[in-house]
């Protein structure tokens, strides 16, 4: 506006101005606008409705962003779908038992995180009992680790809360410090300093996060000055003293989740609720103990009555389970009779693996033909009997036949039918070494491999029962019975290990052949020999 008429409206006196001098014009201005500056304007001079409306300032301050700034804004904004992209599939995991190690550490923060989407939860959540982190990363290995660092790192990149950012961090540094532990157990001839961590553990375990911060100022302090003191153990000292810290942020943050999910718990289950507030643990009340059921009962109700192996991944997916095969549900092996420790580690760490996307947890346990408690092994006196404990899979998949092409599509999918199994059991304190585990086929009613009792569309079943030796007993479970592949392929490979004191055994059955035939008038006749399409 001309300052003449700027002058005549507000009411001043007209000023003197060069007539030669640049006029103001906002049409012809060719510098880049500037962010409008408030000048000081006496409300009682201004006509109310002249006025200029208040913006918004979010909206006032995006009008005028600079280059640089919208695309520092396009990268949050990326950086934050991202994150919650990564959060929703890590649920949706946890929820189907195919969890990944991140995804059981990620699944922990939806309690006390700020930025959930609410509507993309589920009311059976609650019910979801995962382990504590320390203890998924206790039980995993060097390259396992190194896979679970990189994740962590992701996460802790794209996450904006500083509590979840702490959370991570806690995690970051508990993870490297328990890969640093494997290589120095691996490395031969290193330096024994077992007996230096034990006396590290033994001053920091006890002491709150202040205690530490306090303590590692004094380390510094000691280990910058000119003393004449034991470099090594103050540098030992001061490292561990950081894996101290971060758990005593994680045990921090643990409790508050825990506090949290009582909470929400309280209103839907006000019992587990009371167990949970109870409870030693800082994420998961402890499990009912439950007896052994009876090796008579069928396998469908054995599964059902039995608690769940991943009793920390709780019992999701029931009406799911109800509709799978026998044996095919997502709960657990009865009670175990095998309580070594080594035993558990190695269950735990099978646990934490999880299942894929086709698969689900096996437990068709069948009574052993032959086996009697009056009859026990002719090693009893000798060695106490125990069933191995296992954690065996079973992969599922669709056939896509003559009949379910016809019938069936991608949209409205025929059942699901087995294409294989991975049975994993544990036989770490077995006697005899130099023997291996065996397994054998048992096919009841003199039937003979190959041949078939049952009407058509259903499929035959046998026992496979595995043998290894004092002091474990046999143990039999109910599978399919179809040809074996044995080849060497990678997704449909063979394996059959044992290393370690664990027995794998990993098959899936051949592809099925449809053999068709065309007449013809002149050709006679025409086979067709191609195979099933599954997925």
């Amino acid at each position: 506006m001309d300052p003449g008429r700027r002058a005549m409206i507000e009411g001043d006196g007209p000023r003197t101005r060069d007539p030669t001098s640049p006029r103001f014009d906002p049409f012809t201005r060719i510098s880049k606008p500037k962010r409008p500056a408030a000048r000081a304007q006496s409300p009682s001079k201004l006509n109310p409705q002249s006025r200029p409306q208040p913006q918004p300032h979010s909206r006032l301050k995006e009008k005028y962003l600079t280059q640089d700034e919208q695309s520092d804004k396009f990268v949050a904004d990326e950086d934050k779908f991202v994150l919650k992209q990564a959060k929703k599939k890590a649920n949706i995991r946890v929820r189907e038992h195919r969890a990944t190690p991140v995804d059981l550490l990620a699944f922990n923060l939806r309690y006390i995180d700020t930025d959930r989407d609410v509507f993309d939860e589920d009311d059976e959540d609650l019910e979801i009992d995962v382990p504590a982190p320390e203890q998924v990363m206790e039980e995993l290995d060097a390259s396992e680790l190194a896979e679970l660092d990189t994740e962590i790192e992701n996460y802790h990149t794209l996450e904006t809360n500083a509590r979840n950012r702490e959370y991570w961090e806690a995690l970051r540094t508990i993870g490297r410090h328990r890969a640093a532990q494997l290589a120095a157990q691996r490395k031969a001839g290193g330096r024994d300093v077992g007996a230096v961590s034990a006396d590290v553990d033994k001053i920091l375990s006890p002491k709150t996060y202040e205690q530490l911060e306090a303590l590692e100022r004094q380390i510094k302090t000691k280990l910058e000055s000119d003393e004449d003191i034991d470099t090594d153990y103050w540098e030992n000292l001061l490292d561990s003293l950081l894996v101290w810290k971060s758990r005593a942020k994680l045990t921090k943050v643990c409790r508050d989740i825990k506090d949290a999910r009582v909470e929400m718990l309280r209103a839907t289950n006000p019992e587990k609720a009371a167990a949970l507030e109870q409870s030693e643990g800082t994420l998961a009340a402890a499990p009912p103990q439950q007896s052994r059921p009876a090796q008579t009962q069928k396998p469908a109700a054995t599964a059902a009555a039995n608690p769940t192996p991943q009793s920390r991944l709780s019992a999701l997916g029931k009406a799911q389970a109800r509709a799978a095969p026998p044996g095919t549900a997502r709960f657990a092996q009865p009670a175990e009779e095998d309580f070594s420790a080594t035993t558990k580690a190695l269950f735990e760490r099978e646990v934490a693996r999880g299942v894929s996307e086709n698969e689900e947890i096996f437990t068709a346990e069948e009574t052993v033909p032959g086996s009697s408690s009056s009859r026990p092994p002719q090693w009893a006196e000798k060695y106490r009997p125990r069933k191995p404990r296992y954690f065996n899979r079973v992969q599922m998949g669709y056939e896509w036949n003559k009949y379910n092409q016809t019938h069936y599509d991608h949209d409205n999918p025929p059942p699901k039918v087995v294409h294989g199994y991975k049975f994993n059991i544990f036989y770490p304190d077995l006697i005899d070494k130099s023997r291996a585990p065996t397994y054998k086929i048992i096919r009841e009613g003199g039937r003979k491999r190959g041949e078939s009792f049952t009407p058509a569309g259903e499929a035959d079943t046998c026992l496979i029962r595995f043998i290894a030796g004092p002091p474990y007993e046999d143990i039999a479970f109910r599978i399919v019975d179809r040809e074996w592949d044995y080849s060497a392929k990678k997704d449909r490979g063979f394996r059959s290990t044992f290393d370690k004191g664990i027995l794998q055994l990993h098959f899936q059955f051949k592809k099925k052949v449809t053999v068709e035939y065309l007449l013809g008038s002149d050709q006679g006749i025409a086979w067709l020999i191609s195979p099933c399409r599954t997925s």
